[in-house]
């Protein structure tokens, strides 16, 4: 079961990530990469990497996200991508030789895998060690205010008068 949902996840990965390079529309790709964060969360589910999913939606769609959203939102005049296309060749060249590089070393590199998913729940035994006794809760809740402290005050110095 868990074969076919990563297949499908990796499709529906692969199908957001080309639409966040190909879209024109910066907004409708920053959307579409919103979407491609989940379902890389959704690839490490099934991979039983359950703390890496959890990371990879506080982070990158919880915080990445929300931050080029808003960016893209507060600059009026750049909703639609460069019309110039003075790079197009040069990125293909290198797109194509990162690509080059990726499959020879997916196909070179012996995997090891094992099909016996973890005997203990990583996440919660990380949790306890990171928010227990002792642990890092006081200094992540103050991370968090002055986060939205500085989201805050950005949207005060930008705001119209």
């Amino acid at each position: 079961m868990f074969d076919i949902v990563f297949w499908v996840l990796a499709v529906v990965t692969v199908i957001a990530a080309l639409a966040v390079v190909l879209l024109r529309d910066v907004f409708r790709a920053a959307l579409c990469l919103v979407f491609l964060f989940l379902t890389v969360a959704g690839v490490y589910i099934t991979l039983h990497a359950d703390f890496l999913a959890v990371v990879q939606i506080l982070v990158y769609v919880g915080a990445i996200s929300v931050v080029i959203i808003v960016g893209i939102m507060l600059t009026r005049e750049m909703w639609h991508g460069s019309s110039s296309g003075k790079l197009r060749i040069p990125a293909l060249v290198v797109g194509l030789l990162l690509l080059g590089t990726l499959v020879f070393t997916a196909i070179t590199t012996q995997w090891y895998t094992s099909d016996v998913p973890p005997l203990e729940p990583t996440t919660a035994a990380i949790g306890v060690r990171l928010f227990g006794e002792g642990g890092f809760l006081l200094p992540v809740e103050v991370t968090a205010v002055l986060i939205l402290a500085a989201v805050l005050g950005a949207i005060v110095l930008i705001r119209e008068k």
